[in-house]
């Protein structure tokens, strides 16, 4: 989403107005948090793994494309749900699917038991 997409969202369900600056602003402050979560520390073992992909159309250097929004949850040894990560990739290829368990993998996951994909 673009700071304007973001800016009419916001007017839309608000019904506020804010600027592009303090649009930026929160953004800017999120993303370290985003990026803690996304590289955080994950469990040894996970009983069951759902790997899924779902495709969105998306905005960049104003063209709109579809491209693939990948999860990964997990149901960890208490039985609750967790979701693993979310990434975006153009397909939703082999090479893509490997890359995310190498990553799993190097944040902590030793063993999965179940791997349960639609594919």
């Amino acid at each position: 989403m673009t700071t304007r997409d973001i800016r009419a969202h916001f007017e839309e369900a608000h019904g506020v107005e804010v600027s592009a600056a303090f649009i930026s602003q929160v953004t800017n402050e999120v993303m370290d948090e985003v990026n803690a979560w996304r590289n955080r520390p994950l469990d040894a073992v996970y009983p069951i793994v759902y790997p899924d992909a779902l495709v969105v159309r998306s905005r960049a250097s104003g063209a709109v494309e579809n491209k693939s929004v990948y999860l990964a949850l997990g149901i960890n040894m208490d039985g609750e749900k967790e979701l693993l990560g979310l990434w975006m990739a153009h397909t939703e290829g082999a090479k893509f699917r490997l890359s995310v368990m190498t990553e799993l993998k190097n944040r902590g996951v030793r063993d999965i038991f179940i791997c349960s994909s639609s594919d």
